[in-house]
């Protein structure tokens, strides 16, 4: 099978935050192309467009030109089901555990066919920040010599992309869903309800509600739960908040 005629239909995402360099862009765009990968976002790019960006580009400027760019992370990914930070460093506890590359490449594959797919990238510098990584379902790690752990955007987005070319070729046996991948816009609004409704009941950690919600989110993200799943849940939510209104006097 040819990788390049068996891309899902719905784009898998390459999500570049707050870019500084421009030529970055370009030799992103480049490592997207090579892999048949051109849906590109730009969060917040430092300097775009740019004549660097095209230089380094080498003939992916058809990418370039297609890019979304907007003000924030959570626009770009609020319509996909699955949301993958790629991270150079392993975090702490509340955070999804990290996948392999090549483990995350096959779960994205494997969502893709139902809806937009994101891979997010961070800043040159730092990377992801926790309030970033919180907008991710799933988390992949790429390893690196310890001594040397000097990969650079285009790098890391270069193996991603070449583990998606890769993973898209293999046979799949994937079940069909009863219905698709929550949008990450929708899995926002279950955990801001699911914030208030802890409130309402007093059921908070005694170390602050932040870290609680994270447990649930890991919980959530484990279960990979599609838009019916949500939708029930959200109900339970306010069946709750009904029985906690009338209760009180």
């Amino acid at each position: 099978m040819n990788p390049a005629n068996a891309l899902p239909s719905a784009p898998i995402r390459i999500v570049l935050v707050q870019t500084s360099h421009p030529g970055n862009i370009g030799a992103a765009a480049r490592a997207m192309k090579t892999m048949a990968l051109t849906d590109l976002w730009l969060v917040a790019p430092g300097i775009f467009p740019h004549s660097e960006a095209t230089a380094m580009a080498s003939g992916a400027d058809d990418v370039l030109e297609r890019a979304r760019i907007v003000a924030t992370l959570a626009e770009a990914v609020a319509d996909c089901g699955l949301v993958v930070g790629a991270t150079a460093r392993l975090r702490s506890q509340y955070y999804w555990p990290a996948m392999g590359v090549r483990e995350a490449a096959l779960r994205i594959r494997g969502a893709a066919p139902e809806g937009p797919v994101a891979v997010v990238f961070g800043t040159e510098r730092t990377g992801l920040t926790n309030e970033e990584l919180e907008l991710c379902n799933a988390v992949l790690h790429i390893p690196a010599n310890p001594d040397y752990e000097s990969l650079n955007l285009a790098q890391a987005v270069q193996v991603v992309a070449y583990e998606l070319y890769s993973a898209i070729a293999e046979p799949r046996h994937n079940t069909p869903r009863e219905a698709p991948l929550a949008a990450a816009a929708d899995l926002g609004l279950l955990y801001e309800h699911l914030d208030r409704v802890l409130a309402d009941v007093g059921f908070t950690d005694r170390r602050g509600g932040v870290h609680l919600l994270r447990r649930f989110k890991r919980i959530f993200a484990r279960a990979e739960l599609d838009q019916l799943e949500v939708n029930i849940l959200r109900g339970l939510l306010a069946a709750v908040q009904s029985t906690i209104s009338r209760e009180r006097p």
